[in-house]
């Protein structure tokens, strides 16, 4: 190679060295953080997360206190991974399964990067938004000598349910947030009509730190089967019965059965079997949970059937066990045994 052409190459390699560093410099940062998604029961938390996750990954019901258990979907993008956490709604316990409820949503907020506190467009400011606020003050605010606060990790207020609201009502419902507290943004959002996600995403990436990616990108949830088929379970029956549920139904997967090989060698061609017991508080309940001829069980694993087969990988077989454990969301040793 003569002297010309080595010069060329040189420049050639300098100048594609500076386009890729001009490139990285360009590229925003890697963030990735835990952000607590937190408002009172039936405020719009499962809905919102399913809509930013685009799969349905905590039950989504109209009915108040239907989360349980602190749900993480996880939210990958090109440059940033969210953990959300569906946190059940704070309130005021009324049995010793509402004060664990209440304890799952302290835990949850013991280690988050930011918080979403979502308040509804089409209701008033109460008593229990103020409580939350209050809580988050003495977790994560740090007053100011004028009495304001100021934030320990960001906190960001995503107003839902703005389909309910004209134009001039929903200012009038930011400007009243807006005077609420010192939150570091505020978002409205409906995540039934899809309207603003992309922004609620922007502005949950944007207070986030930099930090590297926590999951491999198709993975959209921290649950084991055994929980995401359970949840799964509880919601079909918040469908199928409505106000009919009993609010003390609890699901628990016992176990999932795999087929094995049989004494041949040859593969068994059966199915997998997952066995489920439901459990109530009254033997009342349970004609309510079976339905006449056995109906609403037909019904609901007719609904799960091709959603649990993708879960446990293969054809599944849904054994469904009603029983009553009475008194069980008072009771510690039956609440431990239910997994709460």
């Amino acid at each position: 190679m003569n002297e010309a052409a080595t010069k060329t190459n040189d420049i050639t390699e300098k100048a594609a060295a500076t386009a890729s560093d001009t490139a990285k410099q360009d590229r925003p940062p890697y963030r990735s953080g835990f952000v607590a998604v937190v408002g009172r029961p039936n405020v719009g938390k499962s809905t919102l997360i399913n809509a930013l996750i685009g799969k349905q990954i905590a039950i989504a019901s109209s009915r108040p206190e239907t989360t349980r258990k602190a749900i993480r979907g996880i939210l990958t993008t090109e440059n940033a991974q969210l953990v959300l956490v569906d946190t059940p709604g704070i309130h005021r316990p009324r049995t010793l399964l509402g004060q664990r409820l209440n304890d799952v949503v302290e835990e949850s907020l013991s280690d988050v990067d930011a918080i979403a506190f979502l308040l509804p467009a089409d209701q008033e400011i109460g008593p229990g938004d103020k409580r939350i606020l209050s809580r988050l003050r003495t977790d994560f605010g740090v007053k100011q000598d004028d009495g304001t606060f100021t934030w320990k990790v960001p906190l960001i207020a995503i107003v839902t349910k703005i389909d309910e609201l004209g134009r001039q009502q929903l200012i009038d419902k930011l400007m009243e947030i807006d005077q609420f507290a010192n939150f570091t943004d505020i978002v409205p959002v409906s995540a039934l009509e899809h309207d603003n996600l992309v922004e609620v995403q922007k502005v949950l990436i944007a207070n986030t730190p930099e930090g590297p990616k926590m999951y491999p990108d198709d993975q959209i949830s921290e649950e084991r089967p055994e929980e995401t088929i359970a949840e799964m379970i509880r919601g079909a029956f918040l469908e199928e019965l409505d106000d009919e549920l009993p609010h003390s139904l609890a699901v628990v997967v016992d176990s999932i059965e795999y087929p094995q090989d049989n004494e041949s060698g040859v593969a068994y061609d059966g199915k997998i079997h997952v066995v489920v017991s439901i459990y109530v508080e009254r033997d009342s309940q349970k004609p309510i949970i079976i339905g006449r001829g056995a109906e609403h069980l037909v019904q609901v694993k007719k609904r799960l059937r091709t959603p649990v087969n993708r879960i446990v990988g293969g054809k599944a077989k849904l054994d469904l066990h009603v029983k009553v454990a009475k008194g069980w969301q008072s009771d510690p040793k039956q609440l431990e045994k239910l997994g709460f």
